[in-house]
């Protein structure tokens, strides 16, 4: 979705803003809007989930804190990772009914604002609650700016360049959570989110879920990114239980954060812009 505004765009710094917004953390990602190259990346892990309110401190502390995030930018885009949220085929869902779509697995307050994101080309409707004590403060501060879901960017990014006709799962992970999608022949087959504290939770659900589409772990690909890496206990035990596991390639991501980093780290942030 878009918040807009008549702010003077006059004296515009000519590079691209993305800030990856959730209770267990913040990202920001600036990118030339010339050469496409990474400009600056910061990132802030919150060791325990917090509050939109608390959250909202750690933002404004962490953008007066470095100087180039307080420049005007052609383009900022902000990306909210929750696990509050719910897809709908476009052609079943109605915008006046918004609320109805969440409050079944999710708790939702009265005064909670709905948003929701299309997928054209996918014909997805993802609707969720973005933070608007975010929203108030990074319209004052930038003006006009796009927000979506994080699955959006997931389901966008993996739908369009998938090909693979035969079943295959994406795990995607982050803080405490993890993100769990599965494709047949180019077609969505299962999106969600799940929470986790060890290596054995994940795995369990992980498991559950290949068990309840009559997928095998021996035989079916399973695709990572995000931040999990080959020395982390949930990478251990996913090799230990799936046959065919490997992290997203570089054409996956439209550019690069650090050579010298996973190419599969960062990745709905990396395809934000």
């Amino acid at each position: 979705m878009t918040l807009s505004s008549n702010k003077n765009i006059e004296n515009l710094y000519s590079s691209r803003l993305s800030v990856q917004v959730s209770l267990n953390g913040l990202s920001f990602l600036i990118v030339d809007s010339n050469d496409g190259k990474t400009q600056f990346f910061k990132e802030k892990k919150l060791i325990h989930s917090t509050t939109p309110e608390e959250l909202l401190m750690e933002l404004e502390e962490l953008i007066a804190n470095n100087e180039i995030l307080q420049n005007n930018f052609i383009e900022v885009t902000v990306i909210y990772s929750t696990s509050i949220y719910s897809l709908i085929p476009t052609s079943l869902f109605d915008e006046t009914k918004a609320s109805e779509y969440l409050k079944f697995n999710s708790k939702i307050l009265a005064n909670d604002y709905i948003a929701h994101d299309v997928l054209d080309r996918q014909e997805i409707v993802v609707v969720y609650v973005p933070f608007m004590n975010i929203n108030n403060y990074l319209f004052e501060k930038y003006g006009s700016f796009n927000y979506y879901h994080s699955v959006s960017i997931l389901l966008k990014t993996i739908l369009e360049k998938e090909k693979y006709a035969l079943p295959k799962m994406y795990l995607h992970f982050q803080p405490n959570s993890f993100d769990c999608i599965v494709l047949k022949h180019g077609k969505l087959q299962l999106c969600n989110t799940y929470n986790y504290k060890t290596a054995e939770d994940f795995i369990y659900y992980t498991l559950f879920c290949m068990e309840q589409l009559n997928l095998d772990p021996e035989t079916l690909p399973v695709m990572l990114c995000g931040d999990i890496g080959k020395n982390d206990n949930t990478y251990k035990i996913a090799y230990t239980y799936i046959r065919n596991i490997e992290f997203v390639k570089s054409e996956m991501t439209a550019l690069t954060i650090d050579e010298a980093e996973d190419e599969h780290r960062h990745f709905t942030l990396k395809n934000s812009n």
